[in-house]
């Protein structure tokens, strides 16, 4: 597996090592082991959730508070997203920043996301399918939305029409309503 750091720390881009010939391909989509000295960490994933999506559609940016915060490895298993993970810790250096990664069927790639940041991602194929584990369970009542297009994080969506979005997402907050 190859590590691939980003502007915010714990957020990696983790590229898996595959074994292709003319009958398909082979590789190993999770190890515990290996992901956890990647992580440096010791991270138990609790529920794994699968949403399927059609293209122009956005989910997020999602989070859940304290003590519910939730870290998330993320990949896609047919089509392609473009995903974003976006620092809403206040004491950290990297405090609104984003990083925004490509994952598709095709380049296998996973990003892991540890609690404490927002996540989102809008679907550029035709259809996505997307799966992700997550190191604790969804609590609705500790759920938060914040704008996908809040102009104190500044994410440059690779889009040409506006989102599809749920209700929910269209009426989020900006981070600063939700800090205020």
């Amino acid at each position: 597996m190859n590590l691939i750091p980003t502007e915010i720390p714990g957020v990696l881009i983790l590229e898996p090592k595959v074994f292709g010939d003319s009958r398909g391909f082979f590789y190993e989509s999770f190890n515990q082991q290996r992901f956890n000295a990647a992580v440096g960490c010791d991270v138990q994933f609790v529920q794994d959730n699968h949403s399927l999506s059609a293209k122009g559609v956005l989910r997020g940016l999602h989070f859940q508070t304290q003590p519910m915060e939730q870290g998330k490895l993320v990949r896609v298993v047919k089509g392609e997203v473009f995903d974003v993970a976006v620092d809403i810790r206040r004491d950290s250096p990297t405090f609104r920043k984003w990083v925004g990664v490509h994952l598709s069927a095709e380049n296998k790639r996973q990003l892991w996301i540890p609690g404490g940041l927002a996540h989102g991602f809008l679907v550029l194929s035709d259809h996505a399918e997307f799966l992700y584990k997550t190191d604790n369970y969804y609590s609705p009542e500790h759920e938060r939305s914040i704008r996908w297009d809040d102009p104190s994080i500044g994410i440059e969506w690779p889009m040409t029409a506006p989102p599809s979005l749920s209700q929910k997402d269209a009426v989020a907050p900006t981070l600063a309503e939700i800090l205020d």
